[in-house]
């Protein structure tokens, strides 16, 4: 009789772990499908940026040599806009530093932007100064930009660091790093020999690459 006893419990056990594995995996399917419906219904979509414009003011490179290189001097306005493309998530910018940038090298100091809430579908706007004084240039670099003012042509990036939250409903989420890299073209009639701001106008509103 005690032998019955003790297979009956061992019974009982196996059942009853087979039943808190089975509510498990249940459990673990449910979230995966209410994860995948949540995913397809508000299919988050990264801000969109693009640059209105950008004017050159102050484009001065000195002491420039072959083997020194030079000192660049440098101040542009540009205009920024970003959309929120999604219907159902808001974003949160809270840090924004704008700056532009020559072949990979910061030539202006980092601007930074007032922290905004983006709404579904919303449009937001800036327009910062951005300004380069002194900044020190390689060589190569110096003689890059110089043949560029003299073909008459100029390609800067204006790139923006920031962080930036998700909104869905009362749900907020965590900080993620927002990187992006919009191309400035600029153009001139003619080269006057020597880099320079006078001439040179902004050509077209640019899409811009955007990491998150």
């Amino acid at each position: 009789m005690g032998k019955d006893c003790g297979k009956h419990g061992d019974d009982d056990f196996r059942q009853g772990c087979r039943r808190f594995i089975t509510v498990l995996v249940v459990l673990a399917i449910l979230v995966g499908i209410i994860a995948l419906i949540v995913y397809l219904v508000l299919r988050p979509t990264h801000p969109r940026f693009y640059l209105q414009d950008a004017t050159l003011r102050q484009l001065d490179l000195s002491n420039s040599s072959s083997t020194a290189g030079g000192v660049l001097s440098t101040t542009i306005q540009v205009t920024v806009a970003s959309r929120n493309p999604n219907d159902r998530v808001g974003v949160y910018y809270d840090r924004l530093d704008v700056y532009a940038s020559y072949k990979y090298q910061q030539i202006t100091v980092a601007a930074s932007l007032p922290p905004v809430y983006q709404g579904h579908g919303d449009v937001d706007v800036w327009s910062p100064v951005l300004a380069g004084p002194s900044v020190p240039f390689a060589p190569y670099l110096a003689d890059a930009i110089s043949q560029d003012c003299q073909a008459g042509y100029l390609i800067l990036q204006v790139k923006i660091d920031g962080r930036v939250r998700w909104k869905v409903g009362s749900w907020i989420s965590g900080h993620y790093h927002l990187f992006v890299t919009c191309p400035a073209f600029l153009v001139t009639s003619g080269g006057n020999g020597s880099p320079g701001a006078s001439g040179f106008r902004f050509q077209t509103t640019t899409y811009c690459h955007v990491e998150v």
